[in-house]
């Protein structure tokens, strides 16, 4: 990545900017404010050490390794997740190939063959459920003592929770799967999010006076289907819209597809890339017994879709 950020994938020395790096070790699928705890504890042990840090995770998720097809509902692919570590204060993110050989290790093999052999790890930092190796038999524990043999620190950062319980991946991904949108932003910290390459359509939506941008999200994505206030970001400017993801029952009941209508944009945005965020969910999903009832309530979608966005308007920047 630019502006110095380190992205190694699967490195077998220590990646270049990384050398004695602070690691904070984990999936972190999501990056919610426990993992954001962890990483700060990572960040602000590299500074007093005057040493790099660095994200540790794996790809693919080793659920979907384990069910050998992607099952787990990703909230942060790797684009994502590289950019989000970069605002957090990291030095880089080095990315393990998760396979056969490494899920046969031992932890004590991860630790001596990764940790220590291929990355020179001066200290890793981990949330306080962390587990690792075959059959998931390290532990923070594990961790503590072998960085008394091996001589890196160790720091276990205890859990982190609000009122509504322990932050965690799988708690947001059932508020989203829910449509629950400010349940999963008080889990994540921010507001969710998908990004993902403009694609053709039917351009049903053009004959219809709502033209739309069309992004095919991950089949594994569980997002509840509906209708969406959101913010459409692209070529650097910030766009207030409505959305719609799901099969659309009144005209074809297809496979899923998010359509981002642009308020007040006309322009051609095939093959471009775009970041959706989700503000407010304004209904379900429902087929209508007619296209002109459709079209109705796509505008009346519209205009709840102002009210929702108009607070948010003076911070979107407009393209140049």
């Amino acid at each position: 990545m630019t502006n110095g950020f380190v992205l190694a994938t699967d490195p077998m020395l220590p990646p270049h900017g990384l050398e004695g790096a602070v690691y904070a070790i984990g999936n972190f699928d999501g990056l919610h404010r426990g993992h954001q705890t962890v990483i700060g504890h990572a960040v602000a042990m590299a500074k007093e050490r005057a040493a790099p840090s660095a994200l540790l995770t794996f790809e693919p998720h080793p659920v979907d390794f384990f069910a050998g097809r992607p099952v787990v509902f990703r909230l942060t692919p790797l684009r994502d997740k590289a950019a989000i570590c970069a605002r957090l204060g990291l030095t880089g993110l080095v990315l393990i190939h998760f396979d056969a050989a490494l899920a046969a290790m031992s932890a004590d093999e991860f630790i001596a063959n990764v940790l220590v052999a291929r990355l020179g790890a001066a200290a890793v930092v981990v949330g306080w459920d962390f587990h690792f190796g075959k059959g998931r038999s390290g532990s923070p524990a594990t961790l503590a003592e072998a960085g008394a043999r091996h001589g890196f620190g160790v720091e276990i950062v205890t859990k982190v929770e609000d009122d509504a319980g322990v932050f965690s991946s799988s708690a947001i991904r059932k508020a989203l799967e829910r449509g629950d949108l400010a349940a999963a932003a008080r889990g994540f910290g921010r507001n969710y999010s998908v990004s993902g390459l403009v694609i053709s359509g039917q351009r049903l939506g053009r004959t219809l006076g709502v033209p739309t941008a069309n992004i095919a999200l991950e089949p594994t994505n569980r997002l509840a289907h509906g209708i969406y206030a959101v913010v459409a970001r692209i070529d650097g400017g910030a766009f207030p819209a409505v959305a719609s993801f799901g099969t659309r029952p009144t005209v074809d009941d297809g496979p899923p597809l998010l359509e981002v209508h642009l308020l007040d944009f006309d322009g051609d945005l095939y093959g471009r890339e775009m970041e959706v965020e989700f503000i407010e969910r304004i209904r379900d999903e429902r087929k209508f017994d007619s296209i002109p009832l459709l079209v109705a309530e796509m505008n009346r979608d519209k205009e709840r879709a102002r009210a929702i966005l108009r607070s948010f308007a003076s911070g979107w920047k407009r393209p140049v």
